[in-house]
């Protein structure tokens, strides 16, 4: 009793990050909205398929074309380019607005989720700003109301941003799958959790980015669940938990 919680603030989207790693999408378009768009379906490793007259490709676009990033269909879309039951999405990114909405009408009949560029009523998700650094996404969506602003404010954070941070996480990564073989079992799962976090907030930026693979051996030889050495310990080849005083008062106790 007495306890509070949040209030739900309504007219928001539900961000996720989507897995589309070898499936199929389909980009209906090759301007340059478009180009962003197979862009950001290649760094997921989709699958993209580009339906549009060659005369209608930007400079970009048919760079992907030529090396065969992208599956391409040299033609306008037809209806029955939604019949393959492998497609996950289609993003439309054509200046036709009466062709864009029956090509959303098709994916609603099929239950494709679909994204019309510059129609939000007509998306079942939007794209936002997002910020790369190797592991690292950060994005920034305003929902459709206003997308320079949303590159904005992706620019103001990823200023605030270390340098590294990138690198740190791709470490931090790396430990994490290398826990798991020291730590084997569903049983150890909340355990390992536990200990990640820790090295997460007691390791600086710093120490992480620092840490070599030496390290790692050294610091998973070590693991104990909620016992998190230093960087220090782990280099000088410390047990954690043990503390050393320096003998400034003629004396030394281990604990």
């Amino acid at each position: 009793m007495g306890k509070s919680f949040p209030e739900p603030q309504g007219g928001g989207s539900l961000i996720l990050a989507w897995q589309v790693k070898h499936r199929k999408v389909v980009v209906i378009g090759g301007g340059e909205v478009a180009a962003g768009r197979i862009l950001n379906l290649l760094n997921a490793d989709a699958k993209v398929t580009v339906i549009s007259p060659r005369d209608g490709l930007n400079a970009e676009v048919a760079h992907r074309v030529e090396r065969m990033q992208v599956q391409y269909v040299d033609r306008k879309f037809l209806s029955t380019d939604l019949d393959d039951p492998s497609i996950s999405m289609v993003l439309v990114a054509i200046d036709d607005p009466e062709a864009s909405t029956e090509i959303w009408q098709l994916c609603k009949e099929r239950r494709i989720p679909a994204n019309i560029a510059d129609v939000p009523p007509e998306c079942d998700f939007y794209f936002g700003s997002v910020h790369r650094d190797g592991p690292l996404q950060i994005m920034v969506s305003t929902n459709g109301n206003g997308p320079k602003m949303a590159n904005i404010v992706r620019r103001r954070i990823a200023k605030s941003l270390p340098p590294n941070i990138g690198d740190a996480i791709a470490k931090v990564g790396e430990l994490r799958k290398r826990l798991r073989v020291v730590a084997p079992g569903n049983g150890e799962g909340p355990k390992r959790m536990q200990w990640m976090s820790k090295v997460c907030v007691e390791w600086s930026l710093e120490d992480l980015c620092s840490m070599e693979e030496q390290d790692m051996d050294e610091l998973l030889h070590s693991y104990r669940p909620n016992v998190v050495p230093t960087l220090e310990q782990v280099r000088r080849g410390e047990e954690p938990g043990k503390f050393e005083f320096d003998g400034s008062f003629g004396w030394a106790c281990v604990i």
